[in-house]
């Protein structure tokens, strides 16, 4: 059957991006809400900053493991669905999870949340796929995931504001009432996919699918370089709240909130990044993408608060490029069952984020930020020798 896909430029383009971005804005302010707050529940709850973290690493498995089964069960009764149920049950479980005061049942309740945004995060990528044209392909992943940039910037901004003034309680249950909104704006422009025929599940075929993708060498390369980035993006972010309110910095919750405004440096750099694949090969541009981002962390040790911006900018640059070209890259590689194919990456994507994010917790109990740097430092030098391997895996083929 012939498919029909949306150019760039015209109504549907539009509202495809509008409603991703409304899905990303909600899902990410869910998701990372909680990242700036980390020393309040560390006060509140008398927890380390290991313990603390829980709350956000809880979220990242569940949402890891959810992504292996949402996109299949989309398979069968539709992508539009599954992501409008997602982000609905995300924002009552959210508004549920704000009216908590035991530390176990927060960090359940924040399970059950990553669990449900696997519903979109596992799937959203792949409407793109389906839908839009590919020549505007790269474009479109690089705004939607500018797009979780904003929600993510969104999160732990208000919260560590709200949180500082009023409650951390308050803060989530304004972000999972605003979330409720944009769910339905979602489910109101989000157009009906064209492209989409659904399936019947084979469970044979189905594991055999994971066991190829897995096989494949390139496919496998790209899942662990999605395994490094997030966990290294996420321990940086985590334990620089843990870092800023010691001396001689000693911030307050909403001056370390106002550092996700760096977040932001997503928007320009995962849509250029897919623009540069395009003029240039792409694992040279995401080498440098990693360069950056150790360069960037080695800007942030010394002392001075301008110094550990401008490094924490740089950092961000080249984390959420490299993302950008990863996560596209799988889609366009992988020939079939692309859906189970995006559901690894992610997969890998978010476990790092649950496993580094807990991990690395050691590294700071022994030698604060200079232990956590040259943890990361070395993670990455580790995902530049694999984009090295990459290399020399795809210099026969053109993609």
């Amino acid at each position: 059957m012939k498919k029909t896909y949306t150019e760039k430029n015209t109504k549907e383009f539009n509202q495809i991006i509008l409603s991703l971005f409304l899905a990303g804005f909600s899902s990410f302010s869910i998701l990372y809400c909680v990242q700036s707050i980390l020393p309040i529940f560390s006060k509140q709850f008398y927890l380390t900053a290991t313990e603390s973290s829980l709350s956000l690493s809880a979220a990242t498995a569940t949402m890891a493991i959810g992504t292996l089964f949402t996109g299949v069960l989309s398979d069968i009764i539709g992508r539009k669905l599954i992501m409008s149920t997602s982000l609905l049950i995300a924002s009552v479980i959210t508004i549920i999870c704000s009216m908590t005061e035991n530390w176990y049942m927060i960090v359940f309740l924040r399970a059950l949340i990553g669990l449900s945004l696997s519903g979109v995060v596992a799937i959203a990528i792949t409407y793109i796929v389906e839908e839009v044209n590919v020549d505007s392909l790269a474009f479109c992943i690089g705004l939607y995931i500018s797009g979780n940039t904003i929600g993510g910037c969104f999160g732990r901004f208000i919260s560590s504001i709200i949180a500082e003034y009023f409650s951390w309680n308050i803060s989530l249950f304004i972000i999972g009432f605003l979330s409720l909104i944009a769910s339905f704006l979602f489910i109101y422009f989000l157009p009906s996919s064209k492209n989409f025929y659904p399936i019947s599940i084979n469970y044979k075929k189905f594991l055999n699918n994971f066991y190829l993708h897995l096989k494949n060498p390139i496919l496998f390369i790209l899942f662990i370089l999605g395994f490094l980035l997030m966990g290294s993006f996420i321990t940086v972010f985590n334990y620089i709240g843990y870092r800023l309110v010691l001396k001689p910095f000693l911030f307050s919750s909403s001056s370390i909130g106002l550092l996700s405004i760096i977040y932001l440096t997503g928007v320009y750099s995962s849509p250029k990044a897919g623009i540069l694949i395009k003029r240039y090969n792409r694992v040279d541009i995401l080498i440098r993408s990693f360069l950056l981002m150790i360069l960037g962390l080695i800007i942030t040790q010394f002392e001075q608060m301008i110094a550990i911006i401008l490094g924490l900018i740089i950092f961000s640059s080249g984390f959420f490029a490299s993302h950008a070209i990863a996560s596209s890259w799988v889609s366009i590689y992988a020939k079939f069952a692309k859906v189970q194919a995006t559901s690894l990456y992610l997969f890998f994507y978010y476990l790092g984020s649950s496993v580094f994010g807990i991990f690395s917790g050691i590294f700071w109990f022994y030698s604060k930020w200079l232990g956590i740097s040259i943890f990361m430092i070395i993670i990455l030098i580790f995902g530049i020798t694999l984009s090295i391997q990459l290399k020399n895996l795809t210099k026969e083929k053109i993609f």
